[in-house]
């Protein structure tokens, strides 16, 4: 060990992170403590690390985090998550940031001050690449002064701040690629009717947990868009079709407007929602590069609408990943596998249910039949714990269906997975 370069142990505590271990390993000599004053660049404070943070009295985990940080030379990736602790004294959490500001690429911070201190101000014109912030306000960006000329990630995370500041944030990041919102609280001005984001830069947009009435993102070469637990009344995208991922779990939106050019969409997934089967269709119908599709527990705005797989084949030729869970009806069943068609290169079929049927049976036979290349196939149900005669029946004859339609697909691998 002795014979290490001293830039090398620093690597190695650096990938230790947690401030605990790393103080401990570079008791271990004097060329030990000497890395990690000065080739440590990797430092984490995490109340979820180490049970004594919690037993500590708020001023004395200040002083060991400043004692630690202030030992240090050029960190340039510091975490401080303190999510169960007390308030912090502003002076010292800017003291930190101050000193670590002209070398550090990543700050992840979630850290309750009084009084409250502006993150961003301390933060920007410097190098920082990555920007996770959590439980904090923003207010008062200035664009042309607060800006964060490297930052290419930015995530925020239950923060307080209104419509106007988010978007001259985004402007204040030129060159962002991938940025995150989570449970944002977003003020908006009396003059407001709509939120907007412009980025020429972003590639990666995830929202969750989030509330409005319009939601416009103008993203020229915007590649993945992941809406979660959102409700929305209008979402817009408006770009130059780029997009290659579509994600949607659990959101209510009346309006969505993806653009008119989907062609280099590779996969949607679409959870927990309700749609209008023609319109969504519609929508992303030219994505004739689509390999992934996921309906999963859709509830469709008209009774009699069907998910028309010929249609499906027919649009989207390369698909090789289907997953289907909605409500099945006699009707659309027969209305579905009557259609012909094939799913030439699907290899890999996942079907579920949310109250099974004989139907389901049927629906599966069939799906089987349309795709010769297949290679896997999972069947996803839910099995409430009391079940009655009925219940046990329907599912005891759907078990001995599937057992006698695999005798028939030897070279397909079934996989169970119930609820």
């Amino acid at each position: 060990m002795e014979r290490l370069p001293v830039e090398v142990i620093g690597n190695i505590l650096s990938r230790l992170g947690a401030a605990r271990d790393v103080v401990i390993a570079s008791a271990t000599c004097r060329k030990w403590r000497e890395a990690w004053r000065v080739h440590l660049h990797t430092l984490s404070f995490n109340s979820n690390d180490w049970p004594v943070y919690h037993e500590l009295t708020t001023s004395r985990l200040e002083i060991l985090i400043t004692q630690t940080i202030f030992q240090t030379t050029g960190l340039q990736c510091l975490s401080i998550i303190m999510d169960d602790v007390d308030e912090f004294s502003a002076a010292p959490v800017i003291a930190w940031l101050m000193y670590t500001r002209d070398s550090l690429r990543q700050l992840h911070y979630n850290v309750r001050t009084s009084p409250v201190i502006n993150i961003i101000e301390k933060c920007g014109r410097q190098k920082l690449q990555v920007l996770n912030l959590s439980h904090n306000t923003i207010s008062g960006i200035e664009p042309s002064y607060q800006r964060f000329p490297c930052l290419k990630s930015l995530s925020l995370s239950h923060i307080n701040i209104s419509a106007l500041d988010l978007s001259y944030l985004l402007t204040a990041c030129p060159k962002v690629e991938i940025l995150t919102l989570l449970s944002l609280d977003i003020a908006m001005s009396d003059a407001q009717a709509s939120m907007e984001l412009n980025s020429p830069s972003l590639k990666d947009l995830s929202v969750e947990a989030i509330s409005l009435e319009k939601f416009i993102l103008d993203a020229d070469i915007l590649e993945k868009l992941q809406l979660k637990d959102c409700t929305l009344e209008v979402f817009e995208l408006v770009g130059k079709g780029t997009l290659k991922l579509l994600k949607i779990d659990d959101v209510s939106v009346i309006h969505l407007d993806i653009g008119e050019n989907t062609e280099n969409l590779e996969v949607v997934d679409v959870s927990n929602f309700t749609i209008m089967w023609t319109k969504f269709h519609h929508m992303i119908s030219k994505a004739s590069r689509l390999r992934g599709l996921r309906l999963w527990g859709v509830v469709f705005d008209d009774e009699d609408e069907v998910v028309d797989m010929e249609t499906i084949s027919v649009c989207f030729p390369q698909l090789t990943h289907l997953s289907l869970c909605y409500d099945l009806k006699e009707g659309s069943l027969q209305y579905s596998l009557q259609r012909s068609f094939e799913l030439k290169n699907v290899i890999m079929l996942e079907l579920g249910w949310t109250v099974i049927t004989d139907l389901f049976s049927q629906w599966v036979a069939g799906l089987l039949e349309r795709c010769p290349h297949l290679r896997k196939l999972i069947i996803n149900g839910v099995v409430s714990e009391t079940k009655s005669h009925e219940e046990c029946q329907v599912l005891a004859n759907f078990t001995t269906s599937i057992v006698s339609l695999m005798r028939k697909y030897m070279h397909v691998d079934v996989q169970f997975e119930y609820e």
